[in-house]
């Protein structure tokens, strides 16, 4: 056993001082007053440094080289993995735009193996597309949205037994036979890339879809006369979504609103297609992002995901939102990792949990990283 002394705790449901964090195994065994660590027991000076529980990401595409859609392999996710978690990132869910049926079987089949060989760092699968709204595709192929088929729909949910996973879809272009089958599975929905109306997102809410993905992007907004799908998930107490605090996807005022409204139901990812980069331009089948060091493009000036890292947003958040640093490292920790159904294991320092925790410094930048055993 050891022990984590001299920093401040950010538990995820209280902020300590004067405590250590004792740890086991890979596990937290307890906290307790820093006076009341045993004698015998070896302690790492933090030396004042932030203890903050490692940042889950439900919403990424690649690394630094890796981009996973493109490369369907576990060297892809080992590179997603290790860049993320140079920023904090411990668990990570690595993303699918819109695709092949093929690929997105194939995609399934990779994840489950890596995560069958007990790799650290990948908690399931985010496929989000292609059954979306072609008119809120965004920067996804025009040539994979398409409305499902009963064949595909049972092939996924079949292939994903087993697998954390969560899909993204449009409801309102599902046939309503392959929506009831699609929400008897154990899929995690979430409506995106939508263009449903206010009243048609509240039945989906109603129906049982308790997510929504990347608040304000590729959704009907709000008017006043016409609420539209953001105004359905702010006004259904039920619902949480992610949003990308990257300063370009959505104003920084906005996502301040959005807080207000939504309190504990909102939660940040990063949305990176690539991270760590310098200015490129990236291609993959008619994929295409252009990187020029501070946001991506496609070549019709469509944002393409983001360059940043899930540390990136909690950054922004603190310094342009607004948001107490307790309840932004909250939003990159507790909040995702209860969506995901792991929250018995992932975003607070509490005895049982894991010890995968990230030190920082006032500015939140990483000091050290990794599991303490």
């Amino acid at each position: 056993m050891h022990a984590l002394t001299n920093c401040t705790i950010y538990t995820g449901e209280e902020v300590l001082t004067n405590y250590a964090v004792l740890i086991e195994n890979e596990t937290i065994v307890d906290v307790v007053l820093q006076e009341d660590v045993p004698k015998d027991v070896f302690c790492f000076d933090l030396q004042g440094f932030d203890l903050v529980p490692g940042l889950v990401d439900l919403q990424l595409y690649g690394g630094k080289n890796g981009f996973f859609v493109r490369d369907l392999s576990e060297e892809s996710l080992t590179d997603m993995v290790q860049t993320h978690r140079q920023d904090g990132t411990v668990g990570l869910v690595p993303t699918l735009y819109s695709t092949s049926h093929e690929r997105i079987l194939k995609a399934i089949e990779v994840t489950k193996s890596y995560m069958a060989a007990g790799k650290m760092g990948v908690l399931g699968l985010h496929i989000e597309g292609p059954f979306i709204n072609f008119t809120k595709r965004g920067a996804h192929s025009a040539h994979a949205v398409r409305v499902p088929t009963k064949a595909e729909i049972a092939e996924i949910i079949a292939s994903c037994e087993g697998l954390l996973t969560i899909m993204t879809i449009a409801p309102e272009i599902w046939p309503e036979e392959l929506l009831q089958l699609l929400q008897e599975s154990d899929i995690i929905l979430s409506l995106g890339h939508t263009n449903a109306t206010y009243e048609q997102a509240k039945g989906y809410f109603n129906s049982g879809i308790q997510l929504a993905t990347h608040l304000y992007n590729a959704m009907r907004p709000f008017e006043s006369r016409e609420p539209g799908v953001v105004t359905a998930i702010w006004d259904t107490p039920t619902v949480n979504a992610s949003i990308i605090v990257d300063g370009y996807h959505c104003d920084y005022a906005t996502v301040r609103i959005a807080k207000q409204l939504m309190r504990e139901r909102l939660f940040l990812i990063s949305d990176a297609t690539l991270a760590k980069i310098e200015p490129m331009r990236f291609e993959f089948e008619d994929f295409i992002a252009n990187y020029d060091g501070h946001r991506l493009l496609n070549d019709e000036g469509k944002l393409a995901g983001s360059a940043i890292t899930l540390l990136d947003a909690v950054r922004n958040c603190i310094h342009h939102v607004g948001i107490p640093k307790d309840e932004a490292f909250r939003m990159a920790t507790m909040y995702p990792a209860q969506h995901l159904g792991l929250g018995d294991k992932f975003g607070r320092i509490k005895a049982g949990y894991s010890a995968d925790l990230i030190v920082l410094d006032s500015n939140q930048m990483p000091k050290s990283l990794g599991t303490f055993r």
